[in-house]
Protein backbone atom coordinates (compact mmCIF):
# COMPACT_ATOMS: atom_id res chain seq x y z
CA UNK A 1 0.00 0.00 0.00
CA UNK A 2 0.83 3.30 -0.89
CA UNK A 3 2.06 5.81 1.55
CA UNK A 4 -0.44 8.62 1.26
CA UNK A 5 0.45 12.37 1.74
CA UNK A 6 -2.41 15.28 1.88
CA UNK A 7 -1.34 18.11 0.29
CA UNK A 8 -3.09 21.90 1.41
CA UNK A 9 -1.91 24.41 -0.91
CA UNK A 10 -4.07 27.48 -2.87
CA UNK A 11 -1.42 28.16 -5.04
CA UNK A 12 -2.79 25.77 -8.41
CA UNK A 13 0.96 25.81 -9.67
CA UNK A 14 2.88 24.66 -6.16
CA UNK A 15 0.38 22.55 -5.86
CA UNK A 16 0.19 20.76 -9.15
CA UNK A 17 4.27 20.49 -9.24
CA UNK A 18 4.00 19.48 -5.16
CA UNK A 19 1.78 16.47 -6.58
CA UNK A 20 3.86 15.37 -9.58
CA UNK A 21 6.76 15.21 -7.44
CA UNK A 22 5.27 13.02 -4.60
CA UNK A 23 3.34 11.22 -7.49
CA UNK A 24 6.98 10.33 -9.21
CA UNK A 25 8.59 9.29 -5.76
CA UNK A 26 5.61 6.89 -5.63
CA UNK A 27 3.25 8.61 -2.81
CA UNK A 28 -0.07 8.23 -3.27
CA UNK A 29 -1.22 12.46 -3.22
CA UNK A 30 -4.48 13.49 -2.09
CA UNK A 31 -4.95 17.74 -2.48
CA UNK A 32 -6.85 20.74 -1.16
CA UNK A 33 -6.36 24.45 -2.10
CA UNK A 34 -8.78 25.80 0.98
CA UNK A 35 -7.93 25.79 4.60
CA UNK A 36 -11.66 25.72 5.92
CA UNK A 37 -11.65 22.43 3.90
CA UNK A 38 -8.40 20.80 4.97
CA UNK A 39 -10.17 19.19 8.17
CA UNK A 40 -12.96 17.37 6.02
CA UNK A 41 -9.98 16.70 3.63
CA UNK A 42 -7.58 15.18 6.35
CA UNK A 43 -11.24 12.94 8.06
CA UNK A 44 -11.55 11.87 4.54
CA UNK A 45 -8.18 10.52 3.28
CA UNK A 46 -6.59 9.73 6.47
CA UNK A 47 -3.51 10.64 5.02
CA UNK A 48 0.24 9.42 6.78
CA UNK A 49 1.73 12.80 6.92
CA UNK A 50 0.20 16.43 5.90
CA UNK A 51 2.15 18.84 4.07
CA UNK A 52 0.28 22.04 4.82
CA UNK A 53 0.72 25.83 3.83
CA UNK A 54 0.65 28.88 6.49
CA UNK A 55 -1.22 31.31 4.02
CA UNK A 56 -4.52 29.72 3.15
CA UNK A 57 -7.85 31.35 2.22
CA UNK A 58 -10.52 29.84 4.94
CA UNK A 59 -8.57 29.14 7.51
CA UNK A 60 -4.45 29.34 8.19
CA UNK A 61 -1.92 26.49 8.29
CA UNK A 62 -1.56 27.51 12.33
CA UNK A 63 -5.18 27.03 12.65
CA UNK A 64 -5.14 24.13 10.60
CA UNK A 65 -2.24 22.01 12.52
CA UNK A 66 -3.79 23.38 16.47
CA UNK A 67 -7.42 21.83 15.49
CA UNK A 68 -5.72 18.57 14.43
CA UNK A 69 -3.59 18.59 17.35
CA UNK A 70 -6.01 19.03 19.66
CA UNK A 71 -8.16 16.37 18.24
CA UNK A 72 -4.88 14.18 19.73
CA UNK A 73 -4.18 13.53 15.73
CA UNK A 74 -0.11 12.87 15.71
CA UNK A 75 -0.01 12.53 12.00
CA UNK A 76 3.37 14.06 10.68
CA UNK A 77 2.66 17.83 9.75
CA UNK A 78 5.07 19.85 7.49
CA UNK A 79 4.44 23.37 7.15
CA UNK A 80 5.31 25.17 4.02
CA UNK A 81 6.01 28.63 4.82
CA UNK A 82 6.43 31.88 2.05
CA UNK A 83 7.86 33.71 5.03
CA UNK A 84 11.30 33.76 6.41
CA UNK A 85 11.38 35.34 9.70
CA UNK A 86 12.28 32.95 12.65
CA UNK A 87 8.72 34.01 14.90
CA UNK A 88 6.93 32.47 12.18
CA UNK A 89 8.74 29.41 12.01
CA UNK A 90 8.36 28.92 16.05
CA UNK A 91 4.82 29.66 16.09
CA UNK A 92 4.30 26.47 13.73
CA UNK A 93 6.01 24.24 16.05
CA UNK A 94 4.65 25.26 18.92
CA UNK A 95 1.27 24.57 17.61
CA UNK A 96 2.28 21.21 17.01
CA UNK A 97 3.88 21.07 13.34
CA UNK A 98 7.18 18.86 13.19
CA UNK A 99 9.06 20.67 10.65
CA UNK A 100 8.74 23.44 8.27
CA UNK A 101 10.49 24.55 4.43
CA UNK A 102 11.03 28.19 3.45
CA UNK A 103 9.65 28.77 0.13
CA UNK A 104 11.23 28.84 -2.36
CA UNK A 105 12.59 25.19 -1.35
CA UNK A 106 14.65 22.37 -3.18
CA UNK A 107 12.73 19.53 -4.37
CA UNK A 108 15.90 17.32 -2.54
CA UNK A 109 15.19 19.02 0.51
CA UNK A 110 11.46 18.51 0.81
CA UNK A 111 11.93 15.05 0.48
CA UNK A 112 14.48 14.93 2.58
CA UNK A 113 12.36 16.26 5.25
CA UNK A 114 9.68 13.90 4.17
CA UNK A 115 11.00 10.54 4.59
CA UNK A 116 12.67 12.10 7.44
CA UNK A 117 9.23 12.88 9.11
CA UNK A 118 7.38 9.08 8.23
CA UNK A 119 10.82 7.88 9.52
CA UNK A 120 9.19 8.86 13.03
CA UNK A 121 10.34 5.54 14.60
CA UNK A 122 13.92 5.32 13.71
CA UNK A 123 16.44 2.42 14.38
CA UNK A 124 18.66 4.42 16.95
CA UNK A 125 15.90 5.11 19.67
CA UNK A 126 16.58 2.92 22.48
CA UNK A 127 13.52 0.97 23.75
CA UNK A 128 13.08 2.64 27.37
CA UNK A 129 13.16 6.06 25.10
CA UNK A 130 9.96 5.21 23.35
CA UNK A 131 7.98 3.31 26.12
CA UNK A 132 4.46 4.69 26.37
CA UNK A 133 4.95 5.22 30.49
CA UNK A 134 4.44 8.18 31.79
CA UNK A 135 7.89 9.88 33.05
CA UNK A 136 8.92 12.82 35.42
CA UNK A 137 10.66 15.67 34.51
CA UNK A 138 11.53 17.96 37.25
CA UNK A 139 8.29 18.60 38.66
CA UNK A 140 6.75 17.87 35.10
CA UNK A 141 4.83 14.27 34.39
CA UNK A 142 4.93 13.81 30.76
CA UNK A 143 2.19 11.36 29.26
CA UNK A 144 3.60 9.77 25.79
CA UNK A 145 -0.10 7.99 25.58
CA UNK A 146 -2.02 11.65 25.28
CA UNK A 147 0.89 13.56 23.72
CA UNK A 148 0.94 15.46 27.39
CA UNK A 149 2.54 17.35 29.98
CA UNK A 150 1.52 17.82 33.31
CA UNK A 151 3.12 20.55 35.58
CA UNK A 152 0.75 21.73 38.95
CA UNK A 153 -2.46 22.94 37.04
CA UNK A 154 -1.14 23.23 33.83
CA UNK A 155 -1.20 20.96 31.15
CA UNK A 156 0.64 21.43 28.08
CA UNK A 157 0.20 19.48 24.64
CA UNK A 158 3.20 17.88 22.84
CA UNK A 159 3.96 17.74 19.28
CA UNK A 160 5.62 14.31 18.12
CA UNK A 161 8.89 15.57 18.11
CA UNK A 162 8.52 17.59 21.48
CA UNK A 163 7.62 14.08 22.66
CA UNK A 164 10.82 12.21 21.08
CA UNK A 165 13.17 14.44 22.63
CA UNK A 166 11.34 14.13 25.85
CA UNK A 167 11.86 10.56 25.54
CA UNK A 168 14.91 10.92 24.72
CA UNK A 169 16.71 12.92 27.37
CA UNK A 170 14.70 10.84 30.02
CA UNK A 171 16.42 7.90 28.38
CA UNK A 172 19.75 8.91 28.97
CA UNK A 173 19.70 11.77 31.91
CA UNK A 174 22.31 13.31 33.31
CA UNK A 175 24.31 12.47 29.68
CA UNK A 176 25.36 14.85 26.99
CA UNK A 177 23.58 14.36 24.06
CA UNK A 178 25.24 15.70 20.76
CA UNK A 179 22.76 17.79 18.20
CA UNK A 180 23.58 15.33 15.77
CA UNK A 181 22.88 11.93 17.76
CA UNK A 182 19.61 14.47 18.51
CA UNK A 183 18.89 15.13 15.07
CA UNK A 184 19.39 11.35 13.47
CA UNK A 185 17.15 9.82 15.99
CA UNK A 186 14.52 12.14 16.34
CA UNK A 187 13.98 13.43 12.47
CA UNK A 188 16.10 11.07 10.47
CA UNK A 189 19.24 9.65 9.98
CA UNK A 190 18.89 11.51 6.47
CA UNK A 191 17.85 14.39 8.10
CA UNK A 192 18.61 17.52 5.24
CA UNK A 193 18.72 20.65 7.36
CA UNK A 194 19.85 22.56 9.81
CA UNK A 195 20.30 22.67 13.56
CA UNK A 196 18.14 25.45 14.47
CA UNK A 197 15.48 23.56 13.85
CA UNK A 198 15.98 21.64 16.92
CA UNK A 199 17.33 24.40 19.29
CA UNK A 200 13.59 26.00 18.38
CA UNK A 201 11.93 23.04 19.65
CA UNK A 202 14.38 22.60 22.49
CA UNK A 203 12.99 26.77 23.33
CA UNK A 204 9.43 25.21 23.28
CA UNK A 205 10.40 22.49 25.59
CA UNK A 206 11.87 24.47 27.83
CA UNK A 207 8.41 26.86 28.21
CA UNK A 208 6.32 23.93 28.51
CA UNK A 209 8.28 22.42 31.46
CA UNK A 210 8.83 25.70 33.31
CA UNK A 211 12.50 25.97 32.25
CA UNK A 212 12.80 28.60 30.43
CA UNK A 213 14.49 31.45 32.91
CA UNK A 214 17.94 32.62 32.31
CA UNK A 215 19.43 29.62 33.38
CA UNK A 216 17.50 26.55 32.42
CA UNK A 217 17.89 23.93 35.34
CA UNK A 218 16.71 20.73 33.22
CA UNK A 219 17.02 20.84 29.29
CA UNK A 220 21.09 22.41 29.79
CA UNK A 221 22.29 23.35 26.90
CA UNK A 222 26.19 22.27 26.46
CA UNK A 223 27.91 24.89 24.41
CA UNK A 224 28.87 23.31 21.16
CA UNK A 225 28.41 19.71 21.65
CA UNK A 226 24.37 19.73 22.38
CA UNK A 227 22.16 19.33 25.35
CA UNK A 228 21.99 17.56 28.60
CA UNK A 229 18.87 16.44 30.81
CA UNK A 230 19.57 17.28 34.11
CA UNK A 231 16.64 15.74 36.75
Amino acid sequence: MKTKILVVEDDPHILLGLEEILKSEGFEVATCNRGDAALDAFAKHRPTLVLLDVMLPGLSGYDICKQLRAKKIATPILMLTAKGQEIDKVVGLDLGADDYVTKPFGVRELLARIHALLRRGTPGTTASATSDSPFKIGETTVDPKTFQLKRGKTVEELTAKELKLLQLFHAHAGEVLSRDRLLNEVWGYNYYGTTRTLDQVVVQLRKKIGDNGGEPKHIVSIHGVGYKLSV
